[in-house]
């Protein structure tokens, strides 16, 4: 049952995404996330915060074509994949997100360690999102570790620090933490979507329907009155 009080106006609100790099759905969900978000007056007041959740925990470590990981993990042939892959290309390019069908898919743990250091420096949402727009469409390769450090350091974050974590084995309890609380509040798979802890959106809702909930936990948009 959801909650039907609001926050009193002005305070924060923070949102929770369970995501993972390769699901194509996150990463149109994250893109209307933010718009609902961005369609608000207030919008400063909201914070989304990315949260790990594996989807194939043990993919290899060596990068695959995309058809390839998706057939080894769900069965299935190559031409039903990229089948798929072009009708979901034309659904996100119709909400301007370009989406290449040119893709590597490799085990995302290492990834996930990174975002959760740069969570600790109040940066692992748009360092997530930095990478996600690049693997989508084409431009980024996030299984190279120069690559994620250049993305760290153009959201602010240290370059190095990020090659010494990915050498290591820091965050990897965090990272396994996160999917389990995830679990644990309902998530059967990702984009799995949390506002205040009061309400749960699994799967890539529309626009609108993030903008009622934005308007359950935080209230009606500024200037609008309930009649």
């Amino acid at each position: 049952m959801v909650e039907q009080l609001t926050r009193s106006e002005g305070s924060q609100v923070v949102i929770e995404m369970w995501s993972d790099l390769g699901c194509p759905w996150c990463y149109l969900s994250k893109h209307r996330l933010q718009t609902a978000i961005a369609q608000r007056p207030d919008a400063g007041r909201f914070e989304i915060v990315i949260r790990s959740f594996q989807l194939d925990p043990g993919a290899p470590q060596e990068p695959e074509k995309n058809e390839e990981s998706f057939v080894r993990a769900h069965g299935g042939t190559a031409a039903d994949v990229l089948r798929a892959e072009r009708q979901f290309q034309a659904i996100v390019g119709k909400e301007g997100l370009e989406f290449s069908l040119d893709r590597l898919n490799a085990n995302t743990f290492d990834l996930h360690r990174v975002v959760q250091y740069a969570g600790d420096q109040d940066r692992g949402f748009e360092f997530f999102s930095a990478v996600q727009d690049g693997f989508f469409a084409g431009t980024l390769n996030p299984y190279a570790p120069d690559a994620l450090a250049g993305v760290a350091e153009s959201v602010g974050l240290d370059g190095q620090r990020v090659r010494e974590i990915l050498a290591s084995n820091e965050y990897a309890d965090r990272v396994r933490a996160d999917r389990n609380e995830g679990l644990e509040l309902g998530a059967t798979g990702v984009p799995f979507v949390v506002l205040d802890r009061r309400v749960a959106a699994p799967g890539a809702q529309k626009v609108p329907v993030y903008g009622q909930m934005l308007e359950q936990v935080a209230g009606p948009v500024p200037g609008e009155r309930v009649s």
